[in-house]
């Protein structure tokens, strides 16, 4: 860790950029449908800068990973992102639409840096045994971006027109510019950095993925999680309408939810071991699915304590997702997986919230029973690649389960020194592997 760089300068850093990333969808959205006077046209642009998040994710991972100096590399993508977001408000209405949209889509190859890249960072800054509270408070910020970006939004289009509410995201993103330049170089050498081509390093990524069965785990269950989660929010202007009087009170739905979520993960940062990340993910998803099928009742009280039993879960599954990537992935592929997991994550999203709206014009109940179905599918997804990976596990000599098996909060170096212990190495050499 550079010695003037702490925690408060990454979370400042952070909180900025991600709030200024959730603001400029419903942003995009609002002077889409203010300057064209369409609402197909707001809707286009922000599934635009959404829909290719899915290929951007993996190569910003894999070139980040990559990197001696990430730092550069995630403030070139914000300041590339938020020019994306300047070009899209001085061409639209100037330039043809689909030229427009295909900007929006560039754009959003750099979107899972504004979430992933940072995450990705966070062992380097604190030492391991800080890791879990940091990376609770790391979760917050998503929380608070989810909670203020939206309204804020909202909020700048009422008081100065909806042109200027992307400009005040491009501006969050750019305060965030100074804290990204300034974190800590990679401690993974160019030698280690480099010998090898970006494509073999992505299909390593996939692969690191896929062979770590509590990753593969957890990354599965959230992208169908999230589609449960796009389909709720898709809902929330109907449900909003409907049980309060007015869509836009919608938003103050959404707002219950991201606020139980900020205070779920407060609790988790104050006690960071008393969870094991695994059985959270597990538990949270289940839990959402109970929240969405009271939200499909469609009352007003009902309907606040669904979104603050959705918040409580969403918010600790997403910290119990950054503990299993942060202890599953290895050092020289970091980067890749949290990025390559934001990118399906924003996929999941995306389909959730392009299948919410049609079905909830058929019945918005049915769209709510809906998204609990996929909250079922992802927790009936971890239980079954439970199941399929019990038994070929790594087992210590004296026949217990490994630390992974067992779904400890093993930290990164943990980790290496349990491998190291079952290869009979020396854990400092099983280390620089890493």
């Amino acid at each position: 860790m550079l010695p003037r760089y702490g925690l408060p300068l990454y979370m400042a850093g952070a909180a900025a950029a991600r709030t200024g990333d959730e603001m400029s969808g419903p942003a995009l959205l609002l002077v889409g449908i203010a300057v064209t006077d369409s609402a197909s046209t707001g809707s286009a642009l922000l599934s635009g800068i959404m829909i290719s998040a899915a290929i951007g994710g993996p190569v910003f991972g894999a070139m980040l990973d990559r990197s001696a100096t990430p730092g550069r590399l995630l403030t070139g993508a914000l300041a590339a992102y938020s020019a994306v977001l300047l070009a899209i408000l001085l061409s639209l209405g100037h330039l043809p639409l689909p030229v427009v949209i295909a900007t929006a889509v560039f754009g959003g190859l750099l979107g899972p840096a504004l979430a992933g890249g940072w995450t990705s960072q966070l062992p380097h800054l604190v030492a391991p045994a800080q890791l879990p509270r940091a990376n609770a408070l790391d979760a917050m910020t998503y929380n608070l971006a989810s909670l203020a970006g939206p309204a804020l939004a909202g909020a700048v289009a009422i008081l100065a027109g909806a042109k200027a509410g992307v400009v005040a995201a491009v501006a969050l993103i750019v305060l965030a510019l100074p804290a990204a330049w300034a974190l800590p170089k990679s401690p993974v050498t160019p030698r280690q950095g480099h010998k090898t081509s970006v494509v073999t390093d992505l299909a390593a990524g996939f692969i690191a993925i896929v062979r770590a069965r509590p990753l593969a785990r957890a990354t599965v269950t959230s992208v169908f999680s999230y589609i449960g989660v796009g389909m709720l929010v898709t809902c929330s202007p109907l449900l909003g309408e409907k049980a309060l009087g007015t869509t836009n009170s919608g938003t103050f739905l959404l707002a219950a939810l991201a606020a139980a979520s900020l205070a779920a993960n407060a609790l988790v940062a104050k006690h960071p071991d008393v969870l094991r990340p695994d059985t959270t993910v597990l538990a949270s998803t289940l839990l959402l699915a109970a929240a969405f099928l009271l939200a499909a009742t469609v009352s007003p009280a009902p309907l606040f304590v669904a979104m603050t039993l959705a918040g409580a879960g969403a918010g600790p599954q997403l910290t119990a997702l950054f503990a299993v990537r942060h202890r599953e992935a290895p050092e020289r592929l970091r980067g890749q997986i949290f990025t390559t997991g934001a990118s399906l994550k924003i996929t999941g999203y995306a389909i959730g919230a392009g299948i919410g709206g049609p079905i909830a014009t058929w019945s918005l109940s049915g769209s709510l029973i809906a998204a609990a179905g996929f909250e079922v599918l992802a927790a009936l997804t971890f239980m079954i690649l439970t199941a399929a990976g019990r038994g070929q596990g790594t087992r210590s000599p004296h026949g217990t389960a490994s630390p992974q098996e067992q779904g400890a909060a093993v930290l990164p170096g943990e980790r290496v020194d349990h491998i190291a212990h079952e290869r009979g190495d020396d854990p400092s050499e099983a280390s620089k592997g890493l």
